[in-house]
């Protein structure tokens, strides 16, 4: 194996990997003890893990490290964390405020741009994220991050702004997925024409 899959940006993308199991395990130590703490650390882990979102990014394009498994993983690591997290709060009961319609929604758009890009790798093309699609997982992953610290903080709840959130997040996943695939048909088309 070449020695540059395992830069600094990769290995902080596949922690990202590994966070998800991890947030998910101390959702269910909060639905079995219902203790506070399961959400809190939930929390922690998946902050944590959001922010190398942008830091596996930032050091990949300034040390010059942008390889094409950085570019399948980046996306992959979103999904499986924001993913996973989101059907946990479906599980946790409608007090979480997560309606399983909207992570429906959510997740058959990553499915289908997860097919796309399958599809063209086969054609030996990498699909990177877009602006776009950076802007959903971000929104994605700020609805979540609310979400999961649930409990009030000083007499605010964060769970009205995270639901306000969560729906600009669909939005914004709907879009971002309509543009992958329409431009993806585009270069398809031409590709066939050709």
């Amino acid at each position: 194996m070449n020695k540059d899959i395992f830069n600094l940006p990769n290995c902080l993308t596949m922690a990202r990997i590994l966070a998800a199991p991890i947030v998910v395990l101390f959702l269910y130590i909060e639905m079995w003890s219902g203790l506070r703490v399961g959400a809190y650390a939930a929390f922690g882990v998946y902050f944590i893990a959001s922010i190398t979102d942008y830091f596996d990014g930032e050091i990949a394009r300034k040390q010059n490290l942008i390889t094409n498994m950085g570019k399948f993983l980046d996306p992959l690591a979103d999904k499986l964390l924001i993913g996973s997290v989101l059907i946990m709060l479906v599980r946790l009961g409608p007090e979480w405020r997560v309606p399983a319609w909207v992570v429906i929604i959510i997740i058959c758009r990553e499915l289908a741009v997860t097919g796309m890009r399958a599809i063209a790798a086969e054609m030996g093309e990498i699909v990177a994220a877009d602006k776009f699609g950076k802007i959903k997982t971000f929104m994605q992953s700020l609805a979540t991050g609310f979400l999961v610290f649930h409990y009030p903080l000083f007499g605010w709840d964060p769970r009205p702004l995270g639901q306000v959130l969560l729906y600009i997040a669909l939005i914004l996943t709907v879009f971002s997925g309509g543009n992958y695939l329409y431009n993806f048909y585009k270069k398809w088309l031409k590709t066939e024409e050709n």
